[in-house]
């Protein structure tokens, strides 16, 4: 009863306001929500209904990946490297001061970011510090220069460690950050290779004689690798490509199970450099494994090998006329087995977006590695007649394949969804903008809102052009809302005592 007084009681002002309010609160959710879809890809009340809401209803993460949806056995290969966004060492990284600062100076942007260097500080006194180093004087002074933040700082130690004794690390640092061409850096790498192998053969004497010993050992080994892979890529970069290769394979037969470096994919860049493919499948045989993880240099070289015995002479309409060939469909599927590990390298190979310079540090399957894999192979695909037509005629067909890749993969482990938030820390979102995949629709908690806050506005315009009309399509409307309470109410005043009825109503 005083549910109908209340709705006899209400003027047409007040669907007006009522009408107004909702669109209001209705435009400031969408504004909001658009807001946040834009900074972090995904809806915040559809984050907060799985992420909260979900699992107090007993539900079960959808995304939650299944190894029955792969093949091939790569699931297990792929579980360690891709179900947590961990962060590899890019294996084709450029020099600070000969490449990086330079671009700094001619365009006034940095191309690396914060986290990115700070990634790169920690693998330094990782692999160039241990426990020993107050054994060593230089090694001291070098162990404070790994954990300064400012260049110059670094660079001043540096000298001041070279003041003591030749230090390899301390010529690591200055062939790094202070060089400003190749030829400046290679002739510091070569002193420090000079001095990393004294030390490494002292401590290669010593190393069973304690655990600090060891430790030293271990850290001599690191640093001597890290040398020689550098006077390597040295070489590369100085157009003596065939030095470059006979330098990686000594090294990978020198220290065959210090595979964390990835030196393979420098002697594949190199290899192709050589236009010597039959060398190029030899080392994809033995790292294209089940066993092992992929990058997306192994996955888009053995596409770009399938795609070279048949891509000068592919024609899509004729493909359409008479089917694939045997060739022309290993190819294809190659491309899409490539596709499927990094979506993101396609768009860099085509040109359809522009390359920066790559960073020191990238994450599997996301847009940093496409980065770093185009900056050095698109001259490679370039080579290969008709290479690049097959990609673009053939790669977007991967999408069709595989509907919804955010739970299940045709050939890999489902792709991960964190590689975004990864990327954006480690690539320059100022002048570049990152790569998502899958690309983000409108999420259907967007689409409601906007079509709410429409709906309410219209319903406000209308109040206010006719309120007599609208106040009793709104008071029928009501009443039926409210029906089933005014029964509820019926009922339970009919039970209680009349005196019991009206403290509770008074209440």
């Amino acid at each position: 009863m005083e549910v109908s007084m209340f709705l006899n009681t209400l003027t047409p002002k007040f669907y007006v306001a009522l009408t107004g309010t909702s669109s209001l609160i209705s435009g400031l959710i969408l504004i909001f929500e658009w807001w946040y879809f834009r900074k972090y890809g995904t809806s915040f009340i559809e984050q907060v209904s799985v992420s909260h809401l979900r699992p107090l209803l007993g539900g079960v993460d959808s995304s939650t990946p299944s190894t029955s949806n792969t093949s091939n056995g790569e699931a297990d290969s792929n579980r360690q490297s891709v179900s947590e966004c961990k962060v590899w060492r890019n294996p084709l990284n450029l020099f600070r001061g000969a490449e990086y600062n330079r671009y700094t100076w001619v365009t006034g942007r940095e191309p690396l970011t914060y986290y990115d260097m700070n990634l790169s500080a920690q693998d330094h006194q990782t692999f160039f510090t241990c426990d020993s180093d107050h054994l060593r004087p230089a090694d001291a002074v070098m162990q404070k220069a790994w954990r300064e933040r400012n260049p110059q700082a670094r660079i001043s130690a540096a000298h001041e460690a070279l003041e003591v004794e030749d230090c390899a690390t301390a010529f690591i640092l200055l062939a790094e950050e202070e060089a400003t061409t190749i030829m400046e850096a290679e002739r510091l790498f070569k002193q420090a290779l000079k001095a990393g192998e004294g030390c490494y053969r002292r401590s290669q004497q010593l190393q069973h004689h304690g655990t600090q010993y060891e430790a030293q050992h271990r850290r001599d080994t690191n640093v001597l690798v890290y040398i020689k892979r550098r006077l390597a890529m040295c070489s590369r970069k100085l157009g003596r490509t065939r030095e470059a290769v006979k330098m990686m394979r000594d090294l990978m037969k020198e220290f065959p199970l210090l595979s964390m470096f990835n030196i393979h994919e420098n002697l594949l860049e190199s290899l192709l450099e050589l236009q010597n493919y039959a060398d190029v499948q030899a080392v994809l045989a033995k790292y294209d494994d089940i066993s092992l993880p992929k990058s997306a240099t192994i996955c888009y070289t053995a596409a770009l090998l399938k795609a070279r015995a048949v891509s000068d002479k592919f024609s899509p309409e004729a493909a359409s006329r008479r089917g694939l060939s045997t060739a022309e469909m290993n190819a294809v599927e190659a491309i899409h087995r490539a596709v499927e590990f990094n979506p993101h390298v396609p768009k860099y190979l085509l040109e359809m977006k522009s390359l920066i310079l790559p960073p020191e540090h990238i994450l599997k399957r996301g847009d940093s590695e496409a980065i770093a894999y185009a900056f050095f192979h698109l001259q490679h695909w370039k080579r290969v007649e008709g290479a690049l037509n097959l990609l673009h005629c053939t790669w977007e067909g991967t999408f069709r394949m595989i509907p919804y890749p955010l739970e299940k993969g045709h050939l890999f482990y489902p792709y991960p969804i964190c590689t975004e938030t990864a990327d954006r820390e480690l690539l320059p979102t100022v002048f570049h903008e990152v790569s998502v995949y899958p690309k983000k629709e409108l999420p259907f908690f967007i689409l409601f809102t906007a079509g709410l806050c429409s709906f309410t506005a219209m319903l406000a315009l209308l109040t206010h052009q006719f309120p007599e009309l609208m106040g009793v399509f709104a008071k029928a409307f009501l009443s039926t809302l409210f029906a089933p309470l005014n029964f509820i109410m019926e009922k339970v005043e009919s039970i209680l005592p009349s005196s019991l009825w009206h403290q509770l109503t008074r209440i």
